[in-house]
C-alpha cells in the first residue's frame, strides 16, 4: 500500500465543508409557505421537507463514516457531494411534492458527508485547545451557514420564484465539489488505514458510555432546536406578523450575529475557562433568554422575540462547539466508523425533535418558545446527569 503523507485541512476548506448542508436544510425555509401553495399540501406536510432531511441525513453519516474508514476522508466526501449535487438536480426536476421529498432525502444523503466526514478529519488532525478552537469556528460556521441560508432563500424566491432556490443549490454543488477536488487533503494516516473496525464492537462501546450520551443529546438538541426554529419561524414571521420572504431571510443575520458572538466568545473564554463551565453557562444562558422570548411572544411583540431568539441561540452557540470537540475523545482509533454512529443517533434526536415541532404546529406563536425553553432545560439535566457528575 502507498504510504500517504497525512495532512491538514485548510480552515477555510473544513468550514466549506460543514457549511454547505446547512445552508441546504434551511435555505428552504423562507419558501415554505409558496411550496405549500405551490405543491397544494398543508403546511404540516411541507414540513416534512425539513424532518425528513434529517432522517436521510443520519442514514448517510452512518454510511460515509464507515466509507471513510474504509477508503479513505477524501473519496468518501467527493462521492457524498457529488450524490448532494444528484440531489439537487432532482429538486430542481420534481414535477410534484412525492418526488420533491425523494430528491431531498437524496441531497440530505449526500450532503451528510460533508458533516461526519468533516468532523472526523478534524477530530484527527486538531486536539487540545487548539481542536476547541477550531470546533468553535468551524460550530460558528454551522450555525452561520443556516442562518445565511434563509436570506439567500428569500432573496432568490423574491426575484425569480421558489424553483430558482433549487438552482442555487445546483450551483453551490459544483462550487463545493471543484473546491473539494482541489484543495482536500487525506488526513487519514497509514497505520489508520490499517485498522478495520469491527462495528459491533464500536457500537458497543459507544451504546454503553454515558458521556458519549451527554454530549450526543446535547449536539442533538441543540441542532433540533435550530431547525425546528427554521421549520416554525417562517409561519410565525411571515404568516402572523406579516414579513415578506425577504424580511424573514433577513432575520437570518440575528442567528448568524449569535453563532459569531458564541464563537468569538469561546475562543476567548477557553484560555482561562474549563468548556464543562463553558457548557453549564451556555444552557443557564439558553434557558432564561427562552424563558424571555415566550413572555414576549404572549405578548404578541415581535421585536421582543427576536431579541429572545438572539439570547438563546448565543447561549447555544457557547455549548456547542465544546461539545463536538470532547464527544469522541478516546476514539482515536476507530474515528470515522465512531464518529459514523455517533452522527447516526444525534441527527436522529435532530429529525426527531423537527418532525415534533412540525406536529406541534397549531398555528400558535406561544409553540416555539415553549419548545425551546423546555428543551433547553431538558438538555441542562440530561448534562449533569451524564456527563458533569461523572467528571
Amino acid at each position: 500500500m502507498k504510504n500517504v503523507q497525512k495532512q491538514v485541512p485548510s480552515l477555510p476548506l473544513m468550514i466549506t465543508l460543514v457549511g454547505f448542508p446547512q445552508i441546504s436544510e434551511s435555505i428552504f425555509t423562507p419558501v415554505l409557505p409558496a411550496l405549500s401553495q405551490a405543491m397544494h399540501v398543508s403546511a404540516s406536510q411541507v414540513q416534512l421537507t425539513m424532518s425528513s432531511y434529517f432522517v436521510a441525513f443520519a442514514i448517510g453519516v452512518l454510511i460515509w463514516g464507515q466509507l471513510a474508514d474504509a477508503v479513505g476522508r477524501r473519496p468518501a466526501m467527493l462521492l457524498g457531494v457529488a450524490v448532494y449535487l444528484l440531489g439537487n438536480l432532482g429538486l430542481y426536476l420534481s414535477p410534484n411534492f412525492r418526488w420533491l421529498l425523494i430528491a431531498r432525502l437524496v441531497q440530505a444523503f449526500g450532503a451528510s458527508a460533508g458533516s461526519v466526514v468533516t468532523q472526523t478529519m478534524m477530530r484527527e488532525s486538531f486536539t487540545g485547545v487548539t481542536g476547541a478552537q477550531v470546533f468553535a469556528k468551524t460550530s460558528a460556521a454551522m450555525a452561520l451557514a443556516p442562518a445565511l441560508g434563509p436570506l439567500l432563500g428569500g432573496i432568490v424566491q423574491s426575484w425569480l420564484g421558489y424553483r430558482h432556490v433549487f438552482s442555487t443549490l445546483i450551483v453551490m454543488a459544483v462550487l463545493v465539489l471543484m473546491y473539494g477536488g482541489w484543495r482536500l487533503p487525506e488526513t487519514r494516516s497509514l497505520a489508520m488505514s490499517q485498522v478495520r473496525p469491527v462495528q459491533h464492537q464500536v457500537v458497543r462501546r459507544l451504546w454503553h458510555d454515558p458521556v458519549v450520551w451527554g454530549y450526543g443529546l446535547l449536539i442533538g438538541g441543540i441542532n433540533g432546536c435550530l431547525f425546528s426554529y427554521y421549520a416554525e419561524a417562517p409561519f410565525i414571521f411571515e404568516t402572523h406578523f406579516g414579513f415578506s420572504a425577504w424580511q424573514y431571510g433577513l432575520l437570518g443575520l440575528i442567528l448568524a450575529a449569535a453563532s459569531l458572538l458564541g464563537a468569538l466568545l469561546v475562543n476567548y473564554l477557553l484560555t482561562w475557562i474549563q468548556p464543562g463551565q463553558l457548557v453549564l453557562a451556555g444552557l443557564f444562558m439558553s434557558i432564561f433568554a427562552s424563558s424571555g422570548l415566550l413572555v414576549a411572544a404572549r405578548f404578541n411583540q415581535a421585536g421582543w422575540m427576536l431579541l429572545g431568539i438572539f439570547g438563546t441561540f448565543l447561549g447555544l452557540n457557547v455549548t456547542l462547539p465544546n461539545a463536538l470537540n470532547r464527544a469522541l475523545i478516546g476514539y482515536e482509533a476507530v474515528m470515522g466508523s465512531a464518529s459514523g454512529w455517533f452522527s447516526l443517533g444525534y441527527y436522529l434526536i435532530v429529525s426527531g425533535l423537527t418532525y415534533l415541532m412540525s406536529w406541534l404546529h397549531q398555528g400558535s406563536i406561544l409553540t416555539l418558545p415553549g419548545y425551546l425553553l423546555g428543551l433547553s432545560a431538558l438538555m441542562l439535566i440530561s448534562y449533569q446527569v451524564l456527563v458533569k457528575n461523572r467528571n
